[in-house]
């Protein structure tokens, strides 16, 4: 299956790691830090035409992780997925 992220970009379902909610996930330190060594990495990709909401975290065939800004919910993410759970 595969998840259709914004501005015609998807990825398989598979190589998803994470999909979280910017907001709340940006008040740690260490979520701050990630997100601005991914983006010094050139690893951020911006699938958003408005402010982002969410960033989802997925595997590379090279081992490198890419994440993606997207305009979506993480909710709704999620449930589009529909076989991807929360535990």
């Amino acid at each position: 299956m595969y998840l259709h992220l914004g501005k015609n970009v998807v990825v398989a379902n598979a190589d998803i790691v994470a999909v979280c909610d910017l907001d709340n996930a940006s008040h740690s330190h260490i979520t701050r830090a990630y997100l601005t060594a991914a983006e010094k990495a050139g690893r951020v990709k911006n699938v958003s035409d408005d402010l982002p909401k969410s960033f989802v975290v997925c595997k590379g065939k090279s081992g490198e992780d890419t994440v993606y800004l997207s305009q979506l919910a993480s909710s709704t993410l999620l449930k589009r997925a529909g076989t991807l759970s929360i535990e």
